[in-house]
């Protein structure tokens, strides 16, 4: 087993590494949901439908979640400057086919072409710390990642909606064309050019039926929020996806060097990684779009009321993300994941109880604690997965890793819009005994939905258990898992 070169020949120190990291992750995490409160606009100009016009938003999640395990494979053949610095030239073209789109389907290739470049932004940047940084700065420097991706998420359609409704909706394009051109020539000074060593055979057919199976089964979900699950479109993508799937399984155990490594699911701290990151991040994405969606739907109050509830999460974020790399690194990971599962169930039950509020209140404390509880979960666990990896398995397992945390945030949102118009159409009173009345009883479901989510996630979560550092690199210190 040859392990990855971790010194590469020029690249920038820690502080530059972070400083070009952070906005790209920022920039691609922002362009995922910036159109949303612009959608209205973009019909209204080009006479689409609401289906039509959903794959504005679906077209570039699936090309970020499938995306996602490619460019953590290849990152194990080709140089990270190589690979960052292709993925933000696609990503600029992608925004500059947007921001000229004459028509929705040009809009929804160049949102395609864009989720083509942005899928490498998060894998590639978290790949990036871990090997080239030491270890006991790992953590704070995939806090710091965490937080650009948690300020993201929550300010993407603030940022969307006011620059949108100022300038126009093509002045949200040109403006990530101008971030990823500028942040092009600094990511080759930071990045190494070596690519790693020891790379063997590429297993093309295994990523292509991964990929299929990840993008059929987003589509599938995506499409049983508009139509429902008894929808054609829907139930025959879930049960193509299952088709793919198993034949990706079949293709793995048959080939000498597959897309995925079998051993990466024999560590019992990678595995549990990878279900509690999608399990949390479905819940987190789903607090993030449906509590601004209550205030405005349920609490009779403005899209910027909607908008209002997010800057506490979004600032929370910020400060605790590298306080809470660095305390891993200090106390392991166990603790502060199961402390922040904690956290997100109980914000959840408040919310399934409260969200018939006339205030902003309590929408602004309950998405607060779900996102401070997120960020407790996900910036331990990917640090512990990584840790937990030889160096020769970091490309596959992190992509890997982060393609279910970013299919997590795709289905969320659909999953729960799914049972939110099922509450509606049944009429029923919440399910919840503390809810008082019968308005907004959908949404206080799907809060309480999300509450036995985060139970199901704190049972996985409890079986992480000290794990031994890879034979390979010892130095990695997976023991950090306590």
């Amino acid at each position: 087993m040859t392990p990855t070169s971790t010194t590469p020949g020029r690249t920038g120190s820690g502080p530059a590494l972070l400083a070009v990291l952070m906005p790209a992750m920022l920039a691609t995490v922002i362009a995922s949901d910036m159109v949303n409160l612009m959608l209205p606009s973009i019909g209204a100009e080009f006479g689409a439908s609401e289906a039509e016009l959903a794959w504005v938003v679906t077209g570039f999640l699936l090309m970020f979640s499938v995306g996602i395990p490619f460019y953590g494979r290849i990152s194990d053949r080709v140089s990270l400057r190589r690979l960052f610095g292709f993925a933000l030239l696609i990503y600029a073209a992608g925004s500059l086919i947007c921001a000229l789109a004459p028509d929705l389907l040009v809009l929804v290739l160049g949102r395609i072409v864009m989720g083509v470049g942005a899928a490498a932004i998060p894998v590639l940047s978290i790949i990036a710390v871990t090997r080239l940084m030491p270890v006991d700065k790992r953590g704070m420097g995939i806090g710091v990642l965490s937080a650009a991706a948690g300020i993201g998420t929550a300010a993407g359609p603030a940022i969307g909606g006011g620059v949108g409704q100022v300038l126009g909706w093509p002045a949200l394009f040109w403006l990530m064309l101008v971030v990823a051109l500028v942040l092009f020539p600094a990511a080759l000074r930071v990045l190494p050019s070596e690519p790693p060593a020891g790379a063997g055979r590429f297993d093309l057919p295994g990523g292509i039926l991964l990929g299929l199976g990840a993008g059929l089964v987003l589509f599938g979900i995506t499409q049983a929020q508009v139509a429902g699950f008894a929808a054609p479109s829907s139930w025959g993508s879930l049960v193509a996806a299952v088709v793919a799937i198993a034949f990706f399984g079949w293709h793995t155990v048959r080939v000498a060097q597959p897309f995925v490594p079998p051993a990466l699911f024999g560590n019992r701290v990678y595995r549990t990684a990878v279900v509690v990151a999608f399990l949390a991040m479905t819940v987190n994405l789903g607090g993030l779009v449906f509590v601004p969606l209550l205030v405005v739907d349920v609490n009779s109050l403005g899209p910027g009321a909607g908008a209002l509830v997010m800057i506490p999460a979004g600032v929370a974020v910020a400060v605790l993300s590298p306080l809470i790399g660095r305390l891993a690194d200090r106390v392991g990971t166990r603790p502060l994941v199961l402390t922040g599962l904690a956290v997100m169930g109980l914000f959840a039950l408040f919310l399934s109880t409260f969200t018939r509020s006339t205030s902003v209140i309590p929408a602004g404390v309950g998405v607060l604690g779900l996102s401070v509880g997120f960020i407790f979960v996900l910036t331990p666990i990917i640090s512990a997965a990584a840790s937990a990896l030889p160096d020769d398995q970091v490309g596959a397992g992190l992509g890997i890793l982060q393609g279910a945390q970013f299919l997590g945030a795709g289905a969320g949102p659909a999953l729960f819009g799914a049972l939110v118009t099922a509450r509606q159409q049944s009429g029923s009173g919440a399910i919840n005994p503390l809810y008082p009345g019968h308005e907004g009883a959908a949404f206080s479901d799907v809060f309480l939905a999300m509450a036995v989510a985060v139970i199901l996630t704190l049972i996985v979560a409890s079986r992480m258990r000290p794990a031994s550092a890879p034979a390979a690199t010892p130095s990695r210190d997976a023991d950090k898992v306590r």
